[in-house]
């Protein structure tokens, strides 16, 4: 039996599409759901699924308190799934190659430090793109920079609004996310 640890700061919609997708999987399941903000969505959803998990502060994951109770979970993988922090480096170098994020753009574009969430959408709005996607990463010290794993492309017309560019990459995420993380753990 391969584990996931999920880690989320917010709503929990690509988390739970993974929560979905594995569940009665006889060799892969979501272990446990780890979240840096008491408030997220993400944390009924985990409870709803009868998934343990484990609320954490921002000093938590810099000390040795999160690698400790991640090891409670034996992850094979940690799944990124809107988690707003940086991984500490110690944490990376301890999961090497098995910590993997979902970036609502096409990486490098759009990609760093505050680039998350509506604030991609809104970049790719404003600069009219006529293109944006899904890029799946491991991730490594820097933001966004980790090798890529696997990109899809949508082609849009430059003149969606933020949310109609949100909902088009969130049905990429909920369609490929959940099967490349399937892929690398078989």
């Amino acid at each position: 039996m391969k584990n996931i640890v999920i880690f989320a700061s917010g709503s929990g919609t690509n988390a739970e599409n993974i929560m979905h997708y594995f569940k009665g999987n006889e060799d892969i399941r979501i272990a446990a759901v780890f979240s840096n903000n008491p408030m997220a969505g993400v944390l009924d959803k985990a409870e709803k699924h009868g998934i343990p998990s484990i609320v954490f502060t921002k000093s938590e994951l810099a000390d040795a308190t999160v690698s400790k109770n991640l090891l409670d979970f034996s992850p094979d993988t940690i799944i990124l799934a809107g988690f707003l922090l940086k991984f500490p480096a110690g944490l990376i170098e301890s999961y090497p190659g098995r910590i993997i994020n979902i970036h609502p753009a096409l990486l490098p574009k759009y990609g760093g430090k505050g680039m998350y969430g509506m604030n991609v959408h809104r970049a790719i709005m404003e600069n009219k793109d006529t293109e944006t996607g899904i890029t799946i990463h491991y991730i490594d010290e820097h933001y966004d920079e980790g090798d890529i794993i696997f990109q899809k492309s949508i082609t849009l017309s430059g003149n969606e609004t933020c949310e109609e560019i949100a909902d088009k990459v969130r049905e990429l995420e909920h369609e490929y996310f959940p099967q490349i993380i399937e892929k690398l753990l078989k």
